[in-house]
């Protein structure tokens, strides 16, 4: 199992989950098996995003897909996110 986790600050995490939720959709068309949300414990602005893939080659992609820029840019993300991909070990 592949893991991508991507973590942003965002300007309102009520508006950003709200559009996170509704682009549920394109990420399962894009290959996302599981996802889970996470907010920093000290800064609820501060989220961490991890989403399960079949492959690396399917977490790169969903990483490239402009409809995940668009969404980013419009659910409030502040600055370029860091995203890292994962192998099961």
């Amino acid at each position: 199992m592949t893991k991508l986790f991507v973590r942003h600050a965002v300007s309102d995490y009520k508006a950003w989950r709200k559009a996170y939720d509704a682009f549920g959709p394109v990420q399962k068309a894009n290959g996302v098996k599981a996802e889970s949300v996470y907010q920093a414990a000290d800064n609820p602005n501060d989220v961490t995003v991890t989403h399960d893939f079949a492959s690396v080659a399917d977490a790169q992609a969903f990483i490239k897909n402009p409809e995940l820029k668009k969404a980013m840019a419009g659910a409030g993300v502040v600055g370029a996110p860091t995203m890292w991909i994962t192998n099961k070990a």
